[in-house]
């Protein structure tokens, strides 16, 4: 029996993950974990019974508890609460699945316990990848990426001796693809929200549609892989059916296709080495009438640059780029800035920050408060 601690359990990744589960007679859940979704979380422990519940919120616990108290489920809060749900003695593999710089400290103590990492919380590497991954290489703890470009790599690279020349990331190129600067500085937040292939979270989906989600990527792919960044490509494919590409020395490319369903990469992480059967509709080749492949936009979208920049600063610059992104999108979201002013933001807070070279993980947490509070004092 493979149980699993699920931190982020009421977001997309989360409820699609418990979906990946129900299709696996031999996963039990042993811990979920959410910010403030009382209602959400509580069917779930009525569910799966697991042992362990946290909720992110205080208040959101008190709730919970009350709300499950004729269960067997011990309620927990705060951070303390999912180090706690992350570490339990008896789980095997941790999925993290929350957005956020949240995820790492969680993260690190569950490699420190020794457990296998399923990860879907890209700020995990974005801005703690200097620890996390010599850390996982320390405690020899497998780190399986949910992220379906970064599953897609990982599968192709499966059985291969040789180690890659480039990793080509494949992006949608979101709701405004071959749209100029101008005609989307002003868009509101329900054009953006519009991803023309996947169903995701609202953050990650801004994310998609600045492009800043693909920079994310480019610095996680360096991290997993041990990529150098100038190897790693990003082109935009609109059908989102070849998630991520591998070039080697004879410059032979290996893909990996399939429909755009966030359940297979969820299942290949958690089954891994293994490949089971998943509900995901399978690629009908006659109608897929073109694959197409173009550069991306770099003047419309600065953000995918912004994060290579950020990447090759190295430090905690890509600490206070995560951070400072994820309160745009959010003031975005409130309709309290333009679509425009995200990227302008943060190259903003890229020249105000002096990047701290080998950080420390409070360097690294002391970097996000310091972006977030700056971009508080300035709306």
């Amino acid at each position: 029996m493979k149980r699993i601690s699920l931190l982020g359990s009421t977001g997309s990744i989360g409820t699609q993950t418990l979906e990946v589960i129900d299709c696996n007679e031999d996963m039990q859940v042993s811990a979920l974990c959410a910010n403030r979704n009382v209602t959400a979380i509580e069917a779930q422990i009525r569910r799966y019974r697991p042992a362990v519940a946290c909720m992110m919120d205080a208040q959101a616990a008190q709730d919970l508890k009350v709300r499950v108290q004729d269960t067997n489920t011990r309620v927990l809060s705060g951070m303390d609460g999912f180090v706690e749900a992350a570490t339990l003695p008896t789980v095997d593999t941790v999925l993290t699945a929350v957005v956020g710089v949240i995820g790492l400290i969680p993260t690190i103590a569950a490699i420190e316990a020794g457990k296998t990492i399923a990860l879907a919380n890209k700020e995990t590497l974005v801005s703690g990848g200097c620890l996390v991954m010599p850390l996982a290489k320390k405690h020899h703890c497998p780190i399986l990426p949910v992220d379906s470009e970064h599953s897609a790599i990982f599968q192709c690279l499966a059985g291969q001796q040789e180690r890659p020349k480039k990793l080509i990331i494949t992006a949608s190129g979101g709701p405004f693809y071959g749209k100029s600067a101008a005609e989307i500085s002003h868009v509101p937040p329900s054009s953006a929200l519009q991803h023309p292939n996947w169903s995701m979270g609202a953050k990650i989906t801004i994310d998609s549609a600045t492009m800043m989600n693909k920079g994310f990527e480019v610095i996680e792919a360096a991290w997993l892989y041990d990529m150098p960044l100038e190897n790693i490509d990003v082109v935009v494919h609109r059908e989102s059916i070849v998630h991520s590409m591998v070039q080697f020395a004879d410059n032979s490319v290996i893909a990996q296709l399939s429909t755009p369903d966030m359940k297979l990469p969820i299942s290949y992480a958690l089954t891994y080495p293994q490949r089971r059967p998943c509900k995901v509709e399978p690629l009908d080749f006659c109608a897929l009438h073109t694959l197409s492949f173009q550069a991306p936009d770099h003047e419309t979208f600065p953000c995918l640059n912004l994060a290579k920049k950020a990447a090759n600063i190295g430090g905690t610059m890509p600490a206070v780029l995560n951070a400072a992104n994820e309160e745009l999108v959010y003031l975005y979201l409130q309709e309290k800035i333009s679509f425009g002013d995200i990227a302008m933001q943060l190259r903003r807070m890229m020249e105000l920050h002096t990047p701290i070279p080998s950080p420390a993980l409070q360097d690294i947490l002391d970097s996000d408060t310091w972006a977030r509070e700056m971009i508080k004092k300035s709306f």
